[in-house]
């Protein structure tokens, strides 16, 4: 890990604490062990996990970096290989939409087409309730030729 990239919680821990974030991640370490380990009574360990923010923001900051250096990379390359070899066309397409949500460039709510439609449905919501806040002041004039049509139908329609 670079210099430049060592900020945050994990960072701010004594060298000792930062040990335990490790064996705690590791999880093959009861507290005891860590507390012999580390030369403090197994308490601190206790304390540290229960009451110490930082500590536990660490622990949080810690569990990400491990996943993010071993197993994302690990992941790209199989969905890359579902693209790539995948029977199933749905699959490979499925596969293609994930790698390009995780590049950023494609996201489950929003396509150009949807954000212009989006746009016009809030611009004609936003003249309906000036409508019909303007129709209970009175501003409207009787001579208004405006009228409001439900073009979507619903059950009770049919």
């Amino acid at each position: 890990m670079k210099k430049s990239e060592e900020k945050g919680p994990f960072f701010e821990l004594t060298k000792r604490q930062r040990k335990a974030v490790v064996m705690l991640y590791e999880g093959t370490y009861t507290n005891k062990e860590i507390a012999e380990t580390l030369h403090c009574s197994e308490s601190l360990i206790y304390k540290w996990k229960r009451e110490n923010k930082l500590f536990q923001q660490a622990r949080k900051q810690y569990e990400t970096m491990i996943i993010e250096d071993k197993y994302v990379s690990e992941a790209m390359q199989s969905i890359y290989a579902l693209v790539k070899s995948a029977k199933s066309e749905m699959v490979r397409l499925q596969a293609a939409i994930s790698i390009l949500k995780l590049a950023g460039r494609l996201t489950d709510s929003s396509t150009p087409e949807l954000d212009k439609a989006k746009v016009r449905k809030a611009n004609a919501e936003a003249d309906i309730a000036r409508w019909r806040a303007d129709e209970l002041t009175g501003k409207n004039k009787e001579n208004d030729s405006t009228v409001l049509v439900d073009d979507i139908g619903d059950a009770e329609d049919e």
